[in-house]
């Protein structure tokens, strides 16, 4: 397969050129413009942050992307689906009002906010594919409907996977709620108990009611857990883990198989711009944002979800981490910054699975704008 095409902008602006330009210059070179057709709905694919969340992308550059839409005569909406795990945007109406809080309003954005798994997360689309462990693939049931996707990824570290971007934000972020516990059902958390000291973190933290205290130590009920994971980043002192060699693997593979889910019928009618800003070492679905590993970077754009994922990923590792965070011990401008955040987690594994599943490819050209 030949290398996609990464469209690339840095974030220095002027007079004659701010970044609110830079996105719609983005979105052109993607050629929107053979994308979006008259009266074609598109959904816009974002995270709204979790209540208490700063790090997730800023509603103004949102804004910009559903007016270059409309300029199309196409009609966006803003969307994502429903948690798994507990917080505040596990049902419709509390994710719309946190939604609303974070600043993603009519009034700012230009768009309605439409989730798509319905009110409870119940309501789907079941999309066949012919994946190695997925074959029915539960979608949030209002993105499948859609003319048209533009999803918009803040892209972070993240616990399971090493980073959250593109894929991410379509394979896990797009499923209805049961495509979530489908996706998460191969994680098995154990407690080590010499390690824990039974502070019940986690069980105030579980929204399954799956975690227990017994004997002074966290006890872990594998009939109501789910898999989430919330609870091992959650634990203070590291007493939570999975078995990374066999679980993770799977996990992400299962994502990248819920990517192709969501773009299947979506062939030629989607474009991706991940956002290299406030770069966090954790999800945005965490009630708080620790500080960026790296400086801000840009944005970058294409219609490959791989292959912006890959570049994303390689733009980071060449940054020099950002004094006093998370990273302050990995020095070396060209180090795995996910690797060392997370030791244990192959970030490669879902690229080369979405590869192998055929919606994009690892290698690519990166053109700046």
């Amino acid at each position: 397969m030949a290398p996609s095409t990464v469209y690339f902008s840095d974030l220095r602006a002027s007079l004659k050129q701010n970044l609110l330009t830079k996105i719609g210059r983005l979105l052109d070179r993607c050629r929107i413009d053979e994308i979006i057709r008259p009266r074609n709905l598109v959904a816009v694919k974002l995270h709204f942050g979790e209540k208490g969340n700063t790090a997730f992308v800023r509603p103004v550059f949102i804004r910009r992307i559903v007016e270059r839409v409309r300029e199309l005569k196409g009609s966006a909406f803003l969307t994502d689906c429903n948690t798994l795990y507990a917080g505040t945007r596990g049902d419709s109406v509390s994710h719309m009002v946190t939604a609303m809080e974070n600043g993603f309003a009519y009034s700012v954005t230009g768009a309605p906010i439409i989730i798509a798994d319905g009110i409870r997360g119940a309501s789907y689309t079941e999309v066949g594919i012919n994946g190695e462990l997925v074959r029915q693939a539960f979608v949030g049931k209002e993105i499948v409907a859609a003319d048209a996707l533009i999803s918009v990824a803040h892209f972070k570290g993240h616990e399971l996977c090493g980073f959250g971007g593109t894929l991410k934000n379509l394979g896990m972020g797009c499923a209805a709620r049961k495509g979530k516990l489908d996706q998460h059902s191969d994680l098995s958390p154990k407690v080590k108990r010499k390690k824990c000291v039974g502070c019940g973190e986690c069980v105030d933290h579980c929204a399954q009611e799956a975690i227990s205290l017994k004997d002074g130590k966290a006890v872990i009920d594998p009939e109501k857990c789910v898999g989430c994971g919330e609870c091992i980043l959650i634990c203070p002192n590291s007493a939570i883990d999975v078995q990374w060699s066999a679980d993770i693997p799977v996990f992400q593979k299962k994502m990248a198989e819920y990517t192709a889910a969501v773009l299947k019928g979506k062939e030629g009618k989607a474009i991706f711009l991940n956002f290299l800003t406030a770069i966090s070492p954790a999800c945005d679905c965490y009630a708080h944002s620790d500080a960026p590993i790296v400086p801000d970077i840009g944005i970058m754009a294409s219609t490959d979800p791989v292959a912006i994922d890959q570049a994303s990923a390689d733009m980071v590792n060449r940054q020099r981490p950002v004094p006093g965070a998370r990273l302050e011990k990995c020095t070396g401008d060209g180090e795995d910054k996910f690797r060392a955040l997370y030791p244990r987690i192959d970030w490669g594994i879902q690229l080369d699975h979405a590869e192998k599943m055929g919606i994009g490819t690892r290698k690519y050209e990166l053109v700046p704008i």
